[in-house]
């Protein structure tokens, strides 16, 4: 007689919640912390629901089932190509279905994947790719010139918009884009196994210490570094999250637009909405407003992750000029009334971005403070979080309905967070400590014990400070704190807040010169020229004078030790990371350089 097949294990929350583990960890969603579990969980709960798609490609929607057989697929093809467990593959691309297929099936297989930002150049990308040791690395047409000059290295190739491999033979001799996109190859997510494709794949399952991620950041404050994240860093602080600050529900739609090579657009918006059983959609090209707006109509989502830029812009283009209509000034000077005008121009904005927003989160860098204070009274469904690579990332942060201006919230449950020697105000650098915490800096291990306090706290280089209800508030970094003449601590962020919140100014950098402290002010000139009726060249002349009256304004809601010594008109844009970061380290010494040079010449 033949054996009856056995079901397959149907993994609801109850049954995962009757998981009992030594480290005293409570899973919600998983029966593991690896993302072989994420896809098998996932799968084996909404396995009829659309998973991924690409907006207007109905082809290219992947259901949670199809989800789970490809990435098989995909790793069983890594390992019957002779790759083992602990090789890295590196993915170089923009955010589409394949990228994360391919990632589950490099992670599912014991393998590290190295997600590259798409917006390093190709000189990082060299180092990136020669110092990580990457055996594979997949490519999407669009970056394929950053790998073209490694290519007659020993090293494989995957074309990211199919998943196809390239034969060695074939892309030695590419030279361009165009002969690149019509290579053909072996096609991973269709691949059919062999005989002992199935029992290789079991013998190579990860485990929870494995590191799923070497990640090199973009850093502000120097060269990049990379970071070490095993499955348990990830999967952990995803599930942990995904009920914390708002109860995701199956087949609410999520609308991708952050580069998924970035932790923040992964866990919280990829692993946290896979969990849940979430249908995401990716934008398929660059987020510019002709784009994004009519992808916000139609996809209608319920979960958006964005950083503070998109609704600052939004803000500073439609909402501040409707703000300031004379007519209405009588009516904001009243509380009442004006959160009665914020909540109409509120919903204004909630129908252009589709109509059923429930989740609009903010991360990446800190929000401007007027625009929480309308997005407050408005009752706009936005919530922000903190975090950074190294803690995979959350590590705090609020919900839609659950604000308190100017705090970040409450610190993830399950992570130990404290403050380092705080000072008379309460303020010290942030350390963490729990299963969201990095491996380490790969192969750095001077930076390693700088990062660590010995016993075995991580250092964010993040100022906070708590409130009595234990809600945790940033107040810059340690790097970029200034200490006054009088030992004062001096933070640039709540500076450049105040700056950035003024008529005209697009952002601005607060640098420490000659016992001072001077603002480098980048302002709006075609707008400036426009409200002053004058020529360009007229134009950038009264914008300086317009720059003294603003250090006075700025000066009388500052401290005596904290005030601006000159502002000045930053006429070239920023040199910033692939991140869109400033980068800070270089406009101090790049200051003091000027000034020499100006005092030679005279």
């Amino acid at each position: 007689m033949k054996k009856k097949q056995q079901k397959p294990v149907r993994w609801t929350k109850r049954r995962i919640g009757r998981i009992r583990r030594s480290d005293g960890l409570r899973p919600k969603c998983v029966d593991a912390f690896t993302m072989r579990s994420v896809v098998k969980c996932a799968a084996s709960r909404f396995s009829k629901r659309p998973a991924l798609g690409i907006w207007r490609d109905e082809e290219s929607i992947v259901t949670y089932s199809q989800l789970s057989q490809m990435v098989r697929s995909v790793g069983m093809y890594l390992l019957d190509t002779e790759l083992v467990k602990g090789d890295k593959v590196a993915i170089i691309g923009e955010s589409c279905p394949d990228w994360f297929i391919l990632y589950l099936g490099i992670t599912g297989a014991g393998l590290t994947a190295v997600p590259v930002l798409p917006e390093f150049p190709a000189v990082d990308v060299a180092n990136i790719l020669s110092e990580s040791q990457v055996k594979m690395v997949a490519v999407a047409e669009k970056q394929f010139d950053k790998v073209q000059p490694l290519l007659n290295q020993d090293i494989r190739l995957v074309r990211l918009e199919d998943l196809f491999e390239i034969p060695r033979p074939l892309f030695c001799g590419l030279t361009d884009k165009k002969a690149f996109a019509k290579a053909p190859g072996n096609d991973l997510a269709r691949y059919k196994a062999k005989k002992d494709s199935l029992e290789r794949w079991e013998a190579n399952a990860p485990s929870e210490e494995d590191i799923a991620s070497l990640i090199f950041t973009s850093g502000t404050t120097g060269k990049s570094k990379g970071v070490l994240l095993t499955h348990k860093n990830l999967v952990w602080n995803a599930d942990v999250c995904t009920d914390l600050f708002f109860k995701l529900k199956p087949g609410y739609r999520v609308l991708s637009i952050l580069p998924m090579s970035h932790v923040y657009e992964f866990t919280t918006g990829q692993v946290l909405t896979l969990l849940c059983g979430c249908h995401i959609t990716y934008l398929g090209r660059t987020p510019a407003p002709s784009i994004l707006m009519p992808a916000l109509a139609e996809v209608r989502p319920h979960i958006l992750m964005t950083v503070p830029l998109l609704i600052e812009k939004v803000y500073k283009s439609s909402v501040k000029p409707a703000l300031e209509n004379p007519k209405l000034q009588r009516w904001l000077s009243w509380s009442f009334t004006r959160r009665f005008i914020c909540r109409i121009v509120g919903r204004k904005i909630g129908l252009a971005f589709g109509g059923k927003l429930k989740f609009y989160g903010i991360g990446g860098a800190p929000l401007d403070k007027t625009v929480e204070a309308f997005l407050y009274d408005a009752k706009f469904p936005y919530a922000e979080g903190y975090g950074l690579t190294e803690t995979s990332p959350m590590i705090a942060g609020h919900g839609p309905k659950d604000h308190h201006k100017g705090v970040l919230g409450k610190t993830v449950k399950g992570e130990d967070v404290r403050l380092d020697n705080p000072d008379e105000e309460g303020v010290g650098e942030i350390l963490v400590k729990g299963p969201n915490v990095m491996q380490g800096y790969y192969k750095n291990e001077a930076l390693n014990r700088e990062s660590f306090t010995e016993n075995g706290y991580f250092r964010t280089g993040d100022l906070g400070s708590f409130d009595r209800h234990g809600r945790l508030s940033l107040r810059g970094r340690t790097k970029t704190m200034i200490l006054g003449s009088g030992g004062e601590n001096i933070y640039p962020e709540v500076i450049e807040t105040l700056i950035n919140s003024q008529d005209f100014v697009t952002e601005s950098l607060v640098v420490a010169q000659d016992g001072g402290l001077i603002a480098l002010v980048k302002l709006d000139l075609d707008s400036f020229a426009k409200r002053t009726a004058m020529n360009m060249e007229d134009a950038k002349a009264e914008a300086k004078k317009y720059l003294s009256a603003l250090r006075l304004t700025i000066n009388k809601n500052l401290s005596s030790y904290s005030k601006l010594s000159s502002v000045e008109l930053q006429e070239e844009p920023f040199e910033r990371t692939p991140t869109m970061k400033i980068k800070r380290f270089l406009y101090g010494k790049k200051k003091e350089q000027e000034d020499r040079e100006k005092a030679d010449k005279s």
